[in-house]
């Protein structure tokens, strides 16, 4: 089907390939500067001459088409910044030149990352043809237990469903453990669907969601539900009450595991931040459990947003990390793609809050574990990966 995108995202990483197509198609004007939104987050700021010459690129052609909603350098991670401006809401169509570009499911949205070329098509017409997918219903009751988070919820489901289970399809969450998750915890798990394969991820929007967006919705809304006789490719359900924090091992996501299947496992880096695990309460949790103690490994904590990054500054959590011996960096994507900031060497292991660990991601010869930040923080003081629950 050819369907109408409400808004369209490229950052940084994408809009230059975005851009270069779209002057290739020989398109002039961009089909509605205000539905597109153009943050800079991957590499920011920028290391070197080559990255400013494309960033400069882009800022140009962003002042030529009039394109409002640009957010510069520092401001933010991509799927942090639109929701913060009320850009993800229930019932629209979402389009991201980034994978993971799903996380706005989380308020309902149908979101979904494309290529640079589709992105260039979209900034043309506003329009790009999809294929519907087949949608999962998947129900996760129960109530978590100590320190397990909605980053433990995803990497556990990532095991069982498998990096290839949910491919092309939407998958929908429903039950009690999905009810109680808060906003940010949604944005983790929608986030997460993408690692296994999914199209989009979607949480049904309610209260929490309509609380988020009030007096911060770019536009107007009308959230959309499941007829009640839906049918789906496949239903699966599970209960989450006797959950152990998990882990993903190197160098699949869904090679997942109880921390204490690894436990002591020796570290080089702990990274807590990216789209994933950057948010308030991430950072909050990372806090708590560090306490007053110093970390022994060098720990890079990233707040997703600029937004992020000032509450925290309030509320003491920034000055907590620091005295702890964290290294704070710029909102942004930092270390997680390989490319900026906390780039780790060859035989070294990272243990980190972001959604991928493919071999070399964060730098060549590297391992990457992923874990949620309450096992990050516990393993940064102790100097290997840590069951949270007894640091």
């Amino acid at each position: 089907m050819i369907a109408s995108v409400d808004y369209a995202m490229a950052h940084d990483g994408t809009s230059v390939l975005a851009i270069k197509s779209f002057r290739e198609m020989g398109a002039d004007r961009v089909w509605d500067p205000s539905k597109i939104i153009i943050p800079f987050d991957h590499i920011v700021p920028a290391n070197n001459e080559n990255t400013a010459n494309l960033q400069k690129q882009v800022r140009d052609w962003i002042k030529e088409q009039e394109i409002s909603n640009f957010f510069d350098a520092g401001e933010g991670i991509c799927h942090q910044v639109l929701p913060e401006n009320g850009f993800a809401l229930p019932g629209k169509l979402i389009v991201g030149a980034d994978s993971h570009t799903c996380t706005y499911g989380a308020f309902g949205a149908f979101a979904t990352g494309v290529g640079a070329t589709d992105m260039a098509e979209i900034f043309a017409t506003g329009r790009l043809w999809f294929r519907v997918p087949r949608t999962m219903k998947v129900t996760i009751n129960g109530t978590p237990g100590e320190c397990v988070s909605a980053k433990d919820i995803a990497l556990f489901l990532a095991g069982e469903i498998g990096a290839d289970g949910a491919t092309y399809r939407a998958m929908e969450f429903y039950g009690k453990a999905i009810d109680i998750l808060s906003i940010s915890g949604r944005m983790t798990l929608c986030n997460m669907t993408v690692e296994m394969g999914a199209k989009a991820g979607i949480v049904p929007p309610d209260e929490k969601a309509f609380d988020f967006l009030k007096g911060r919705a770019a536009a107007a809304y009308t959230p959309v539900y499941a007829d009640a006789d839906a049918e789906y490719s496949e239903e699966l359900e599970y209960d989450i009450s006797g959950l152990q924090p998990q882990v993903a091992r190197p160098h699949e996501v869904d090679n997942v595991c109880d921390v204490s299947e690894v436990e002591g496992t020796h570290v080089d880096q702990v990274f807590i931040g990216t789209c994933t695990n950057g948010r308030l309460e991430d950072l909050e949790a990372a806090a708590r459990i560090i306490g007053k103690r110093k970390v022994t490994v060098r720990t890079l904590v990233i707040p997703a947003s600029r937004n992020v990054m000032i509450e925290a500054a309030k509320s003491g959590i920034i000055a907590r990390l620091l005295e702890a011996g964290v290294i704070i960096a710029p909102p942004g994507c930092g270390p997680c793609l390989g490319a900026h900031m906390g780039v780790i060497g060859e035989g070294e292991v990272c243990l980190s809050t972001a959604n991928r660990n493919f071999r070399g991601r964060m730098g060549a010869g590297g391992l990457i574990y992923l874990a949620s930040p309450q096992t990050a923080a516990a393993s940064a003081v102790m100097g290997g990966i840590t069951d949270p629950r007894k640091a």
